[in-house]
């Protein structure tokens, strides 16, 4: 029997064999425990910042956004001031320039504030072309001239109001009872939302009487012309002086033999049309028509104090 053979057979070296094997499997079991609790412990520390960072990222995000929405309302609730301070602007523009008319002479005066627009007088723009027919013997152009506008340009940011009139409305002529003679509005401009402000005709009628045994009509159509104005591009504030310079009045005379009922004054004013219809008296022998325009020419110039 061979020398192996013999210690293997030998139950003191197997026990002494076991109990050296059970040793170093108990080792190697506290080994890796050891290893197990070392990488779980690093897990814990690396999770640590990475959550500081992930938190930190996400109240740096929630900052940004709210300080870019904060930023945005308050650029907007500027912009609204900005619209709000040039409607006040144009509105004591209105005021002035009609406390001038049909008083030859007159004179008003307008510091208009700076609300991050640009203002621009347009004396040669805006033609009014008036007409009048009775749909019988009546039809004829009675006035067709340039008569200016004035348009205050605002800031870039849009507005809804764009329609929207401060006064008068839409109408491009109206009876002169109860309506405005100014055109006071917010409109879509070419670039930005824009404020409006130009005169429509208005009319008056009154009955005359008789004459030689027809009814005299009275008509009377009012116009606002601007055109001699200084034409103006200007930002900032504007110093404007407002002066009525001469009212012109000019009258035609229709006599006719037929019984009319009505007269229609048509106006185009900028390129919009409208109509007001007259009623007429007659007699049996006819009508007298009288048709008077009344121009009020005003000037807007810079103000030099």
């Amino acid at each position: 029997m061979s020398f192996h053979s013999h210690t293997w057979l030998n139950p003191l070296f197997q026990a002494s064999y076991t109990k050296r094997l059970t040793c170093e499997r108990m080792k190697l079991t506290k080994l890796r425990d050891r290893l197990f609790r070392r990488l779980f412990h690093s897990r814990v520390a690396l999770a640590l910042p990475v959550t500081f960072l992930i938190l930190l990222v996400s109240t740096l995000t929630i900052i940004a956004a709210t300080y870019t929405l904060a930023v945005a309302r308050v650029n907007s609730q500027g912009e609204a001031l900005k619209v709000s301070n040039a409607k006040e602007n144009f509105q004591s523009l209105d005021n002035v320039i009609l406390s001038t008319l049909w008083q030859p002479g007159s004179v008003g005066t307008i510091e208009l504030a700076d609300c991050g627009g640009q203002t621009n007088i347009q004396p040669t723009s805006n033609v009014l072309t008036i007409s009048i027919n009775d749909n019988s013997g009546i039809q004829e152009t009675i006035f067709n001239t340039l008569v200016g506008k004035i348009i205050y340009d605002l800031p870039s940011s849009s507005t809804s109001e764009a329609g929207l009139y401060l006064k008068g409305d839409s109408r491009t002529i109206a009876n002169q009872s109860g309506s405005s003679i100014s055109q006071l509005c917010i409109a879509n401009g070419v670039e930005h939302a824009e404020i409006q402000l130009r005169y429509r005709p208005t009319v008056s009628y009154a009955s005359g009487g008789l004459e030689n045994g027809k009814a005299v009509n009275d008509i009377r159509v009012y116009i606002v012309n601007l055109n001699s104005s200084d034409l103006m591009d200007f930002g900032g504030e504007l110093p404007l002086k407002i002066s009525c310079v001469n009212t012109q009045l000019s009258t035609k005379t229709y006599i006719v033999s037929y019984q009319p009922e009505n007269l229609a004054v048509t106006a185009t004013l900028d390129g919009a049309n409208g109509n007001v219809s007259l009623p007429l008296s007659s007699t049996p022998q006819g009508a007298i028509i009288n048709v008077e325009i009344v121009v009020s020419n005003v000037s807007i110039e810079r103000w030099i104090r």
